[in-house]
């Protein structure tokens, strides 16, 4: 940005959002963005992403579409940008009456509203996309971008029609936000959204103010126990990650016994409680919420104090989304991880089979050229529900079927081809769901330092000790490296194919493979074994800490 711009954005960025200096990775990316350059931005939960889309939409010339996967996130990020008296903003959503929806896309074309958000079905609806097209918009954004990976940790087939989406609108320029993304899943976000010469700028991933505990159980009942005893000790807001409904209830009314000023929060509630439940901690009125991980995006209380996790997450990139909602308000806070080893098998659970192909096939036989709704299609094949569902999820992955607003539909009528590409991507899938819960064993289980493991896991070097996990205070987990790898090279392994090293020791690698997931090796076994390197790491590509992949240019 030259001077001019860089004194809009700050005089902005104070005066309206309340925000004194700009983070250097948000200046990076708001230089490229308001240059019209395609920009990925990966910044850890709560460091401010949600600034750079609406300060970029702000001093770019032209209206700003923003794609975000939730209505009730659509609705806070409008909210959002009301109380900070920014230009207009409004939401799209079934939920509308046609009058008021129409109006909303009139304004929006007229030029009265600067923010439209809308949801991936919505904008796969071919009239919806050319209204849209008529306003001109001068910046694509696509929140949560990660969904768009189908080796992000939270997949989404709506979001595999963004990259055509853009084209329909005139190809503007394209500015993807997430909290959560390792390299791999980096590289596919920039191939999917078509973007051009991408500048892709990632923030520390380290949370310094974070202490990081993880304590050890043998037995349920223990576990339970020592929850229900550390909860009234805390000081502050909290909220207690479980995995199961039942458990979110049955551990809530626990706490209210004990005195706790407590709430559950899962899927299941009604909405009308969900919000009650959301604005009664927001106003301090309770001060434990023990719920699931439907209590995810949008949580953005800055004086949270404890994140506690009774059931162990699925994978890192939960747990450091979840933990990173703890301490925005830069005061130490807690994230404390109640483990037990038996606990991942329920995650394995979760993540659930492959897809077999007898059920791609009559999955794929069940939709029609014509858009079929899911309960349809589901009755059409006559097997549970999760598993049309994932069947249908994993073709969408091949484009063999597509979901819009009005349903999913098949492109092909070459089903052979289709279906084994399927069968491939399910088996793949499935090898890194587990790989990812083996990382968050590893995690659990170290007797290193914490913050290596967690910021390893996103391609981020780190030299213990960090004196804010558990593990550093008790002993000395200084590592030995020998400079042999380094994080973020590319290597290739005789048997594991093509990877990206995310963490390094001198006796161990742990490393992300295209096609079999996170691995740890033992370094000297691997070498023997082929492994070798073929591409420098970060530090190889003259790339410094906060600030990942290609530098935007000076304006």
């Amino acid at each position: 940005m030259v001077t001019t711009e860089s004194q809009a954005v700050e005089v902005v960025a104070r005066e309206r959002l309340g925000i004194a200096v700009l983070r250097p990775e948000q200046q990076l990316a708001l230089r490229a963005a308001i240059a019209g350059r395609d920009t990925l931005v990966v910044m850890p939960t709560g460091s401010g992403k949600s600034a750079v889309y609406q300060l970029a939409g702000e001093l770019r010339r032209g209206p700003t579409l923003v794609v975000s996967p939730l209505l009730a996130l659509q609705a806070d990020q409008v909210r959002s940008i009301e109380e900070h008296d920014l230009s207009g903003a409004a939401a799209l959503n079934s939920l509308m009456a046609r009058s008021k929806f129409e109006q909303v896309l009139d304004d929006f074309v007229a030029g009265s509203l600067e923010f439209l958000f809308v949801s991936p079905e919505q904008l796969a609806n071919g009239n919806v996309r050319s209204r849209i097209s008529e306003a001109a918009p001068s910046l694509f954004v696509v929140d949560e971008a990660h969904c768009i990976s189908m080796w992000g940790h939270d997949f989404r087939p709506d979001y595999l029609g963004l990259g055509d989406a853009v084209d329909a609108l005139g190809r503007p320029p394209v500015l993807a936000l997430t909290a959560s993304a390792a390299p791999p899943v980096r590289d596919e976000i920039v191939t999917r959204l078509g973007m051009r010469d991408a500048a892709v700028v990632t923030g520390s991933f380290d949370r310094p103010e974070l202490d990081l505990t993880v304590t050890r159980f043998a037995d349920e009942r223990s576990k339970r126990d020592a929850l229900l005893a550390d909860v009234p000790t805390w000081s502050g807001p909290a909220i207690v990650y479980v995995a199961t409904r039942a458990a979110a209830e049955s551990i809530t009314a626990a706490l209210v016994e004990e005195g706790v000023d407590a709430a559950t929060y899962h899927g299941a509630l009604s909405r009308r409680e969900r919000e009650r439940v959301h604005r009664a901690f927001f106003d301090d009125e309770v001060s434990t919420v023990v719920a699931t991980n439907a209590f995810g995006m949008g949580i953005d209380k800055s004086d949270v104090r404890v994140v506690a996790h009774f059931d162990v997450p699925g994978s890192v990139d939960a747990y450091a989304q979840e933990i990173g909602r703890a301490g925005r308000d830069g005061a130490p806070a807690e994230a404390r991880l109640y483990f037990r080893a038996e606990d991942l098998g329920l995650q394995r659970f979760f993540k659930g089979a492959d897809v077999d192909e007898d059920v791609l096939v009559a999955t794929l036989s069940a939709c029609g050229r014509d858009p079929r709704g899911f309960d349809r299609i589901a009755a059409d094949v006559g097997l549970g529900r999760g598993k049309v569902r994932a069947a249908l999820e994993r073709l969408a992955t091949t484009t063999a079927v597509r979901h819009t607003r009005r349903g999913w539909h098949r492109t092909t009528d070459e089903v052979t081809g289709a279906v084994a590409q399927a069968v491939a991507t399910s088996e793949a899938l499935q090898q890194l769901e587990h790989s990812r819960i083996d990382m968050m064993r590893a995690y659990a289980e170290t007797t290193g330092c914490r913050r290596v493991v967690l910021l390893g896991y996103y391609g981020e070097r780190s030299a213990p000790p960090c004196e804010r996990c558990d593990n550093c205070r008790d002993h000395d987990t200084r590592l030995a490296e020998d400079g042999r790898f380094t994080v973020g090279d590319r290597v290739a392994h005789t048997e594991f194919g093509p990877g990206t090293v995310m963490i390094a020791s001198s006796d161990r690698l742990v490393v992300l493979f295209a096609e079999h997931g996170y691995r740890t090796l033992a370094t000297d076994v691997a070498l023997e074994a082929g492994l070798r390197r073929t591409g420098p790491g970060a530090a190889g590509r003259g790339l410094s800490r906060g600030r990942r992949g290609r530098t935007p240019p000076s304006g």
